[in-house]
């Protein structure tokens, strides 16, 4: 059986609002903690603590990547917290997309208007030339992704009518 295999690891934009969160509550936890040991306050080791899980959680959604994987026919989407946990985010099948274009393309004029939902797993940052892409799935979702050529390449293989490169 002839199988194709792509993957493709893309960064997030920076979350500049929870990077501050994560160096505020650190600042605060070893603050806490230093004048709950000068002290001896029960509440403030408690209220120490209770910041650094804050920054430890701050820390980790404030660093994501999106892995793409295309294995026979299915697009797999995992969500990569902090570079040690992954989730399982969606699995698509090519079947059911409708098209996949760059966000850009004449060619989803006619998808544009329809209301569906949008989910963003991309880097959220605009390139020239445009390297995300928009995929309609099964007429009610649409997906943005920021692949790589390998992987455009591969999907354009598969189903070459509805992948859109221009």
């Amino acid at each position: 059986m002839n199988e194709t295999y792509v993957e493709c690891l893309v960064q997030t934009k920076p979350n500049m609002p929870l990077r501050l969160l994560k160096y505020l509550a650190i600042v605060l936890a070893a603050g806490l903690g230093l004048f709950s040991l000068l002290t001896g306050g029960f509440v403030t080791f408690i209220l120490a603590i209770a910041s650094g899980i804050g920054a430890y959680f701050a820390h980790s959604y404030s660093d994501i990547e999106y892995e793409y994987l295309y294995v026979d026919h299915e697009i797999s989407i995992d969500k990569v917290i902090a570079k040690s946990r992954r989730k399982k985010v969606i699995k698509l099948e090519t079947d059911k997309m409708e098209i996949f274009a760059p966000l850009n393309s004449h060619e989803l004029d006619s998808y544009n208007n329809r209301q569906c939902t949008v989910k963003d797993f991309s880097s959220r940052i605009e390139k020239q030339p445009e390297a995300r892409y928009a995929l309609f799935y099964e007429g009610q979702k649409k997906y943005i992704l920021e692949p790589s050529e390998e992987f455009v390449k591969a999907l354009s293989n598969i189903a070459p009518r509805k992948v859109k490169t221009y």
